[in-house]
């Protein structure tokens, strides 16, 4: 009776061990690593003068990494202040001009004011007011005339000016600044060739956080949620290496179009895409193969 009590009790611990094994020593998910890669171009047109970037070159953000040639826009640069030099020196003559004519007009004021004073005195005649008023307005007239003949002039320095700031931004935009911290993966362009706007000089990736892009089923997609931490698995020589992940993105939609009509069995096919944020080592490289376990599906 011993015996078979322990039988029993065998069998039923081999159950249990199994019932909270729904995994069958397989994963929950299989897929690839992935980075977001980012692709650095050109902002300007001109040979590319100076371009200090290798493949596998660990770079920081705002790095200074070379140059495209700036020479024909300095030489502009300095074209459009020739050229203001120049507007400038016909605007200091209508500018002055105005100022004598304000001058005039302070004057005027004060031989009014007198004028005024005298008359309410009755030291002086309305017709002395009348005439430092008619010479006031046309004092008025005169310097608007003046400012409407220097409108063209202010606009073309106005234009000028913005030509420069124009010149400025592309002289900027002709020095490679890296955007990110990352590893190179690729480089497209080399010193000395001819570059233009948008072509692509070379392509970066940080490298440190990798995501695991994975694919599940439908019946596994009540045991995840966001944020929900998991077991992340490679090959190693002749066993598995193990990485702690986060999920962080869970696909809301399936990656296959549904029938309309589905049968039970069709619907286990419905995939869903998974990504899991993982630090990397250094032994994660892009397009790895990886395993994904549910913590609660492969320990008791």
């Amino acid at each position: 009776m011993t015996y078979y009590n322990y039988i029993i009790s065998l069998s039923l611990a081999a159950t249990i061990l199994c019932s909270c094994d729904n995994s069958n020593g397989k994963a929950d998910g299989y897929g690839n690593f992935e980075a977001t890669e980012i692709t650095v171009s050109a902002e300007n047109n001109g040979k590319l003068i100076q371009f200090e970037v290798n493949e596998g070159d660990q770079l920081i953000k705002d790095q200074f990494l070379g140059y495209i040639d700036t020479i024909p826009l300095a030489l502009k640069r300095e074209q459009l202040f020739v050229s203001k030099e120049v507007i400038s020196s016909k605007s200091k003559g209508v500018l002055s001009q105005i100022n004598v004519l304000n001058a005039k007009l302070k004057t005027a004021n004060t031989n009014k004011s007198r004028s005024e004073n005298l008359f309410k005195d009755n030291a002086g005649t309305q017709k002395q007011l009348d005439d430092v008023q008619g010479e006031i307005e046309v004092l008025h007239n005169q310097i608007r005339s003046v400012e409407i003949q220097n409108a063209p002039v202010v606009n073309e320095l106005k234009s000028i000016d913005i030509q420069l700031k124009q010149i400025d931004d592309q002289i900027q935009k002709s020095k490679i600044i890296n955007p990110i911290n990352g590893t190179v993966l690729t480089k497209y362009s080399e010193p000395g060739e001819i570059t233009s706007f948008g072509r692509p000089l070379y392509k970066i990736a940080d490298l440190g956080s990798m995501q695991l892009r994975v694919y599940i089923s439908e019946n596994q997609l009540a045991n995840i949620n966001i944020g929900q931490d998991v077991t992340i698995k490679i090959d190693d020589a002749d066993t598995m290496k193990s990485y702690k992940g986060k999920i962080s993105w869970i696909a809301s939609v399936a990656e296959f179009t549904p029938k309309i009509i589905q049968t039970k069995e069709e619907r286990v096919a419905l995939v869903y895409a998974v990504k899991v944020d993982v630090t990397n080592d250094g032994s994660l490289k892009i397009g790895m193969p990886a395993e994904l376990w549910l913590n609660n599906s492969n320990t008791y």
